[in-house]
C-alpha cells in the first residue's frame, strides 16, 4: 500500500483526461450515490461540455439487501434522459468486488437498453469478485482484502481518501 496516496481531485483530473478524447454527443454521465456522483459532477466540469448527468442509487439492487437492509440515506435515482440507445459512462469512487457496478447496470437496464456502458472510476483496489472492468482509472491498488479504502467528503477539507484496517 503506497504511504501516500494521490490527492482525488489530482485522480479526477488523470480520468478527465482519460475521457474527454471519448465524449460524444450521444453520452451521459451517471454516478453512483454517493462518492460516484461527486466524482461526476467534478468530472462535469472539467469536460467543459453540457453532459446529460443522472444519479443512480442502487439500495435496492444489491444482492446483500435481504442482509444489510435499508441504508437510512436512501435516495431516488435520477435518471433525465433517455437510456435507450445512449453511451453511459457509469462512475463510482471505488470498485472492489464488482457487486455495486452489477447492481448499477441492472438498475440502469430498468430505465432501457444503453448503446453501451463504459465505466470509470476513481479507485481500482482489486479483489474483483465479478467479472468487471474499469474503462477509465484514476489509481489502482493492490490491497489485502483486510484493508479498506473509501472517498468521503467535508466543507473544509473537500473530497478526501480514508484508509482503514479491519480487525
Amino acid at each position: 500500500m503506497p504511504t501516500q496516496l494521490p490527492s482525488p481531485e489530482h485522480l479526477i483530473d488523470r480520468l478527465a483526461a482519460q475521457i474527454k478524447p471519448h465524449i460524444h454527443a450521444d453520452c451521459a454521465l451517471v454516478g453512483i450515490h454517493t462518492g460516484g456522483v461527486w466524482i461526476m459532477d467534478a468530472l462535469a466540469e472539467r469536460l467543459g461540455a453540457e453532459i446529460p448527468r443522472g444519479v443512480l442509487d442502487i439500495a435496492f439492487y444489491r444482492d446483500d439487501f435481504s442482509r444489510i437492509g435499508l441504508h437510512p440515506e436512501t435516495k431516488p435515482s435520477h435518471l433525465p434522459f433517455d437510456v435507450e440507445d445512449r453511451r453511459i459512462l457509469l462512475i463510482d469512487d471505488v470498485l472492489y468486488t464488482g457487486r455495486t457496478i452489477r447492481a448499477a447496470m441492472n438498475l440502469l437496464f430498468d430505465y432501457g437498453r444503453p448503446a453501451a456502458i463504459e465505466l470509470a472510476v476513481l479507485v481500482d483496489r482489486g479483489g474483483r469478485e465479478l467479472p468487471v472492468c474499469p474503462d477509465y482509472v484514476g489509481l489502482k491498488l493492490d490491497l489485502p482484502a483486510d484493508e479498506h479504502i473509501s472517498l468521503e467528503k467535508n466543507e473544509t477539507e473537500g473530497l478526501y481518501f480514508v484508509m482503514k484496517g479491519m480487525d
